[in-house]
């Protein structure tokens, strides 16, 4: 076989074999496929897409070009269990959620990744909780889910190493946007992962990864083909990112909000919504539930017993942070030195939020990267967001940013009143939850 060959079946939009496919991967992760060869077949694939077969041996394709995890040699006495997000503002869902799992049976090897961009990263997160090791080696990683239930830890470079050289090419390529090469690249890794199960939250609106509600209901659609093709269990919901999900944003902010949520201090509605949603569609995938009903109030008593809160505690401490940190955040956690208000400037109804503009404040404040090598200031962000709908008075803060600077505060002021629209009649708010795929 020759590269050359299959980029040219590829280009007259003619299916590729899995034997084809194979192949190409395998030289992928050798080298011995090029980058100029790499990059035309991800812009054929981009103008001619690919089938579900074929996006399922392409998917498996680069889950088999470095190691796959497995879990059945622990004997576990529950089912391997994750969730994917493709990410936004406030979107700290994992935080609780892991735990939430591992208290009703579940086990919870979560590999997440960093922020870049306008959305936060579920490792950033970790990272401002000192001591936290994100990358463990794999015995650490495997003890800690065979005894707490959940480790929520980094990609390491033996996990899909073909989708990192392909994603490289795409991203300076202009195909990142591929349905077909996004669901391989997420599902590779998930593969990767030994799961039994997974459920992928798959956001729409202002913030969302996908520009529209269709092409999100695309990428849901296909990433649960592909995962089930792939022998997972794969469901997806459907899920609103018209504004922060939580009500803040921030690394250090988002870990206090997650321990807040846990311990039933603060329960933001939307937040616990998706979150309820999310972790039942698990519950019900790995049968650790007969329906939504049964999950539902499974979930409920972990965390009013407070055991969910128990297991993140027990999982930080695992992982190297403080064993403490759940009864004592503000002794371990950053703070910013200046806390000022967002004022509104005019009266009216929160109508509209620009999401994405949200977060490239929390970018601004140092809180996020433009590229993958910058160094974030934990401890920045924003709290107290004023929600859709909500009626304000001028003047009535539409957040409170958390900063170093006067500087950073008076362009924070700026950022957040140019992503809020406020207009004159209120209008109807977006669901949390829109529906499920799968």
């Amino acid at each position: 076989m020759l590269a050359q060959e299959i980029i040219r079946k590829k280009r007259d939009k003619q299916p590729l074999s899995r034997e084809e496919i194979a192949f190409f991967i395998k030289g992928i992760a050798d080298g011995s496929v090029s980058e100029g060869q790499i990059s035309a077949l991800t812009m054929a694939v981009y103008f001619n897409d690919m089938s579900l077969p074929e996006r399922v041996a392409f998917t498996e394709g680069l889950r088999d070009s470095g190691d796959v995890l497995e879990w059945k040699s622990l004997n576990l006495p529950g089912p391997i269990l994750d969730k994917h997000s493709t990410g936004g503002v406030g979107d700290l869902v994992s935080l609780p959620l892991g735990p939430m799992i591992a208290a009703c049976g579940g086990f919870v090897p979560m590999i997440s990744g960093r922020g870049l961009g306008h959305t936060g990263g579920t490792l950033d997160k970790f990272d401002s909780v000192p001591g936290y090791t994100t990358t463990p080696d794999n015995a650490l990683f495997r003890k800690v889910v065979r005894e707490v239930g959940v480790a929520i830890i980094g990609q390491t470079a033996s996990l899909a190493p073909a989708d990192k050289r392909v994603y490289g090419i795409r991203d300076v390529t202009a195909t990142v946007e591929s349905v077909a090469m996004i669901t391989a690249s997420i599902l590779s890794k998930k593969l990767a992962a030994g799961l039994d199960a997974l459920v992928l939250d798959v956001k729409v609106g202002s913030g969302a990864f996908m520009p529209t509600y269709d092409k999100s209901v695309e990428l849901a659609e296909s990433m649960v083909g592909v995962g089930n093709g792939a022998g997972m269990k794969t469901s997806a919901l459907l899920t609103d990112m018209s504004q922060s999900l939580a009500p803040c944003a921030g690394n250090a902010i988002e870990v206090q909000a997650s321990i807040d949520y846990l311990t039933g201090k603060n329960r933001p509605k939307r937040l616990h919504d998706v979150t309820i949603a999310l972790c039942a569609q698990m519950l019900v995938l790995g049968k650790l539930a007969k329906d939504t009903g049964e999950a539902v109030a499974k979930l409920e008593k972990a965390l009013e017993s407070g055991r969910a809160a128990e297991i993140f505690g027990k999982m930080v401490a695992a992982l190297g942070g403080p064993a403490d940190l759940v009864e004592n955040p503000g002794k371990h956690l950053e703070a910013a030195p200046i806390i000022r208000a967002v004022p509104a400037p005019r009266a009216g109804f929160v109508s509209a939020v620009k999401c994405r503009e949200l977060g490239l404040a929390v970018v601004s404040l140092g809180g996020g990267r433009r590229k993958p090598e910058d160094k974030i200031d934990f401890a920045v962000g924003f709290t107290e967001y004023a929600e859709l709908g909500a009626k304000i008075e001028a003047g009535q803060p539409l957040a409170l940013v958390h900063a170093r600077t006067e500087a950073q505060v008076a362009q924070a002021i700026a950022e957040v009143q140019a992503a809020y629209v406020i207009g004159d009649q209120k209008q109807d708010v977006p669901p949390s939850v829109y529906r499920p795929v799968g």
